[in-house]
């Protein structure tokens, strides 16, 4: 990211506007103006909380699919990519490179949900060739920001 405003909004959206000038040397009217201007252009589409499912006792379930379809002519992966990323249980959705063609992040109550949802809704779509579903088990790090995990006092005993 080439704006050092938009990076600051990124690390932490609830800056003030003042504190936002002061680390950038800009004025608040500068900094309200500007950002103002990217909500109304689309360049900011929302402000986020990372949230620590561990410490709110979250129970749903996060996976990662991969899905390989057919291109469309004329339109290529994005209109299929649109339908997908429309769908309720869909969080994100990614072209991506490599061996298959769209990365989609998919959220549900439990297994159960996510399961359903891959066979009854994704893999129906025409043009879905094949799907890889990898459920999410832990988090380290989510959107740049580290889930800290405490570490083990002392050393580990060593067996033979």
């Amino acid at each position: 990211m080439n704006d050092p405003l938009l990076t600051l909004l990124q690390t932490k959206a609830r800056y003030s506007h003042t504190e936002l000038a002061e680390a950038l040397s800009l004025s608040p009217d500068d900094v309200s103006t500007r950002i103002d201007q990217w909500e109304k252009d689309g360049t900011i589409l929302g402000y986020q909380a990372v949230i620590d499912d561990d410490k709110v006792d979250e129970t749903g379930v996060s996976a990662f699919i991969e899905v390989k379809v057919t291109p469309e002519r004329g339109g290529g992966f994005d209109r299929l990519a649109m339908r997908v990323a429309r769908f309720d249980q869909v969080v994100s959705c990614y072209l991506a490179s490599g061996g298959y063609d769209l990365m989609v992040v998919a959220e549900g109550r439990d297994l159960r949900e996510v399961a359903s949802f891959v066979s009854q809704k994704l893999s129906t779509l025409d043009g879905v060739i094949s799907t890889a579903t990898h459920f999410r088990l832990k988090a380290y790090k989510e959107m740049g920001f580290i889930f800290e995990i405490e570490e083990p006092e002392g050393r580990l005993p060593v067996t033979p």
